[in-house]
């Protein structure tokens, strides 16, 4: 499956963005998907993930209450809504997915993920 991220932007301090990442087959709603970030010169950190359905999902400590992750499988599509933003979540989004079809397993490790988005750029400014 090829994933395309979209949504990144500019956004002042405390604003919100929503990113989505729509999936090319329609087997994706068969897929995990996470999401992870990297800002330059950092490693790439997960933030949370989602499961085939939507029934079950899994957040990074650091974005608990913030962001929220959804799906939606009649348009293969899998959102990443970021309020409260701060200029630390300045960084380049990725989606990626693994083909876990009818299962609640999520993934934190990008190592665990069978294909990537090419990622779209959040700035947050001050």
């Amino acid at each position: 499956v090829q994933l395309q991220a979209s949504g990144g932007g500019l956004v002042q301090a405390g604003g919100s963005l929503r990113l989505a990442c729509a999936a090319s087959v329609s087997t994706s709603s068969r897929y995990a998907t996470g999401w992870f970030r990297q800002a330059p010169g950092k490693e790439r950190d997960f933030l949370g993930a989602i499961n085939w359905n939507g029934g079950r999902t899994y957040y990074a400590d650091f974005v608990k209450g913030r962001f929220t992750i959804s799906r939606d499988n009649a348009n293969h599509t899998v959102y990443l809504q970021m309020n409260s933003l701060k200029p630390e979540d300045t960084a380049v989004y990725y989606c990626a997915a693994r083909y876990v079809p009818y299962s609640e397993t999520v993934y934190v490790t990008s190592a665990m993920y069978q294909c990537w988005g090419q990622g779209t750029l959040v700035t947050v400014s001050s």
